[in-house]
């Protein structure tokens, strides 16, 4: 983590996640607005200063796993997808629980977006925290990955936070 954070800054972005939040469950007179609005600060700080990610590569082998356990509070995810540069474009998060779109109300993996897991009200994240975390180990064990990418497994962590499950590989 950085120890120049800007602590503005991430209170601008958390203020946009509530707006986007708000927005977007008004226009599809559906959503749960509570994890969204009360964890956004924690989610900016997260995306902001904390996890490593590349939004113009979302398959980026180094990146950090962000999965939204308590995927009902999906706005949240979207919201920070959107603000951090990944492709989900602000007609993605209007069309949010619309029959089709790319935003729906639990989140469904989609990994070019930065969705890494399927989840839902019932704790799906736990499990699939788990499991990244097992195949990544797997991948250590197997050999797959070689270089400079066997030292990134000798600090593997699933770190679980409220609603969240973090991945650090």
């Amino acid at each position: 983590m950085k120890n120049d954070i800007d602590y503005k800054r991430i209170q601008a972005v958390a203020n946009s996640v509530r707006t986007l939040t708000i927005d977007s469950i008004e226009k599809a007179q559906s959503g749960h607005p509570g994890l969204p609005m009360g964890c956004a600060e924690f989610g900016a700080l997260l995306f902001g200063e904390i996890l490593k990610h590349f939004p113009p590569d979302p398959g980026w082998k180094n990146r950090d796993r962000f999965i939204l356990s308590a995927g009902h509070g999906s706005m949240l995810l979207y919201s920070l997808l959107h603000l951090s540069g990944y492709e989900i474009t602000i007609e993605d998060i209007k069309k949010f629980r619309q029959l089709g779109s790319i935003t729906p109300g639990h989140p469904e993996y989609k990994p070019l977006l930065g969705v890494e897991a399927t989840t839902g009200p019932l704790g799906q994240g736990i499990g699939n925290a788990v499991g990244i975390a097992k195949a990544e180990d797997w991948r250590k064990t197997s050999g797959l990955w070689i270089g400079r990418y066997l030292e990134r497994f000798e600090r593997l962590q699933v770190k679980f936070v409220i609603g969240f499950v973090l991945v650090i590989i």
